[in-house]
């Protein structure tokens, strides 16, 4: 439950529709235990308190049931908030300087309680790019409560680089015991929550200050770009790569194998090596990660590791069953029938169950891989940044995949597309001379049946048949249900938007005052997902001083009903790899928009 100040006065308060409800559950709603709701709400799970004056106990109850299925009080300023503490500061061993910013979060449930907890990432300010050389600070995960609660934190070590494209962290259910547990990369000197030391404590992998690259084949050191050298200066390009599964309660170590996929066979490639293989020789391709959590058997979820998506690509599936770390496949482009599959990926994964058999696929930007390791479809559109799976066009059936393409002078001018997610096939494409470096999915215009779409190399908005339909809105990063209709807001920077389709325009919903969002340009939010109350869904932003996180959810009622989002696989799993490399927001397995061709899922 939730309680916040409502829009135009009095108290909403929210709770969770389950999958386990009986049907037609109804609810009665109290305030200090006296029933303010005059007969039990059914049509929604909200109720406004128009005599609210933020104080006093909520509860809910199942009509006419003595036992309460939650409380809370009011938040008043409209938000949560819990208290930060980030690393201390650094200095790098060329000298520099830096500090740290919290970054991207997930969520799980880490104690078993029913509720969730926060798994947040700190990113020193030298974080840097694959292209870039430089060192960077170490990067930490830590966990807390909804109460504010520090439970562990995790030092990466210096030998985990610092940037978007290294560290992405996934939370899930592993082995089915009812807590999540974390799983990320680790390497030589990787701390755990409970102070103890993965691998070599001493190794420092990192390299020096002014070493460039070994020659390559030819006896030259010319990078793609044309410059002759590629410095290695905080590059991690050798030593022992790993894979841990923490504790959630702890931040313990419980398992930890060997990184799959590797860099190279040896702890020190040659330059050589690394380009023949990889595409460069400097750590560029190399260390471009992607991570998704998936239930390939139906049962429990894996853990998906990516590595590479300009050239190579190679997949690996992990399970952690019995206090066990195995290997369930690896999927590689390089390996004999697979070489349609290179060059295919975007910045980000997702995931979902396309052909309907009760276990997911990835989709890997411009292909997707089946739940049993083999490949599934590709398309010849090569890397993109954006993409956005789910039921997009309910007029047809299965999932879509919309995404934007980088490499139009490769594809054959293609800025974008929307493909079935199952097969692979071409529904239709728009033209574009230049890398298309953004692109939306969302319904925001009742008039047209399925979600509006749009990219940043053209001004037009189009429906889900290619259909030009009037201007695109100018912001082009997240969308989020957050007001009390099914059409999804705008999320940019520390914004939530109105798109109004009558005349083009966006209206401010909230603006978080005193917030940062994350990324750079990206401008993400620290997370967004359905966490707390009804269907709608809360963002997670960060204090500009990165000592506050706050939670954000609606203060307008809804006459809506649907089961949490969370209990949609497609979405749950959206939230996991939503911190993946160049984050995107979560999408439904359902169609959730205007108009709706079904009734409401109750």
């Amino acid at each position: 439950m939730v309680a916040v100040p409502a829009q135009g006065g009095g108290v909403l308060v929210s709770w969770r529709s389950l999958q386990a409800d009986p049907k037609g559950a109804r609810f009665d709603v109290y305030r200090d235990d006296r029933k303010i709701s005059p007969a039990p709400v059914s049509d929604s799970t909200n109720f406004v308190d128009a005599k609210g004056d933020g104080t006093g106990r909520y509860s809910v109850r199942m009509a006419g049931a003595r036992a309460s299925l939650g409380t809370a009080t009011v938040w008043k300023p409209g938000y949560l908030s819990i208290s930060l503490t980030p690393p201390a500061d650094g200095v790098t061993p060329s000298g520099e300087r830096y500090s740290y910013n919290a970054n991207d979060a997930s969520v799980g449930d880490l104690d078993g309680d029913g509720r969730y907890e926060i798994i947040l990432k700190w990113d020193p300010s030298n974080s840097h790019d694959n292209s870039q050389a430089g060192y960077t600070g170490n990067v930490f995960v830590d966990a807390y409560t909804l109460d504010g609660k520090r439970l562990w934190r995790i030092d990466l070590g210096r030998n985990i680089r610092a940037g978007a494209h290294y560290t992405q962290f996934q939370v899930a259910d592993y082995d089915g015991d009812g807590r999540a547990e974390v799983a990320m990369k680790t390497a030589d000197a990787t701390v755990d929550g409970v102070g103890t030391i993965i691998g070599d404590a001493k190794a420092d992998w990192r390299g020096r200050e002014g070493e460039v690259p070994q020659r390559d084949r030819t006896g030259a050191k010319v990078l793609a770009d044309g410059t002759k050298v590629a410095p290695l200066e905080g590059r991690i390009i050798k030593g022992p790569e790993f894979l841990t599964v923490f504790d959630g309660r702890t931040g313990r170590a419980l398992a930890t194998a060997a990184y799959d996929p590797p860099r190279s066979a040896s702890l020190t490639p040659s330059y050589d090596e690394m380009d023949r293989v990889w595409g460069d020789g400097y750590g560029n391709r190399v260390d471009r990660f992607l991570a998704g959590t998936a239930y390939l058997d139906g049962r429990l979820p894996s853990m998906v590791f990516g590595r590479g998506y300009y050239a190579r690509t190679v997949v690996a599936a992990w399970d952690y069953r019995g206090g066990k770390l195995t290997k369930r496949w690896t999927f590689d482009s390089s390996a004999p029938g697979n070489a349609d599959y290179a060059s295919r990926g975007n910045h980000q994964m997702s995931i979902a169950d396309v052909d309907r058999d009760g276990r997911d696929e990835v989709i890997y930007g411009s292909m997707a891989i089946d739940d049993t390791g083999k490949g599934l479809w590709t398309q010849p559109l090569f890397h993109g940044d954006a993409m956005h799976v789910g039921d997009l066009d309910p007029s047809r059936p299965g999932l879509e995949k919309f995404g934007v393409h980088e490499e139009v002078k490769r594809n054959g001018g293609i800025g974008s597309a929307l493909l079935d997610a199952r097969t692979g096939e071409v529904l239709w494409t728009k033209p574009a001379e230049t890398d298309t470096g953004r692109g939306l999915s969302a319904d925001i215009d009742p008039r047209h049946l399925g979600e509006e779409m749009w990219g940043s190399n053209s001004p037009d908005l189009f429906d889900v048949h290619g259909k030009a339909i009037g201007p695109h809105p100018r912001q082009t990063n997240f969308a989020i249900w957050w007001d009390g209709d099914r059409l999804r807001e705008l999320l940019d920077g520390t914004t939530i938007s109105k798109w109004d389709w009558r005349t083009g325009t966006a209206t401010t919903l909230l603006k978080g005052e005193g917030m940062a969002s994350d990324n750079g340009t990206k401008a993400n939010p620290t997370l967004q997902a359905d966490l707390i109350g009804d269907w709608r869904e809360e963002v997670v932003w960060r204090s500009a001083d990165n000592r506050e996180l706050r939670i954000y959810t609606t203060p307008f009622p809804t006459t809506h009903r649907y089961v949490t989002l969370t209990q949609d696989p497609v979405y749950r799993a959206g939230v996991a790899w939503q911190n993946t490399a160049y984050n995107q927001p979560p999408h439904t397995g359902f169609y959730l928009g205007e108009p709706m061709e079904t009734e409401d899922v109750k």
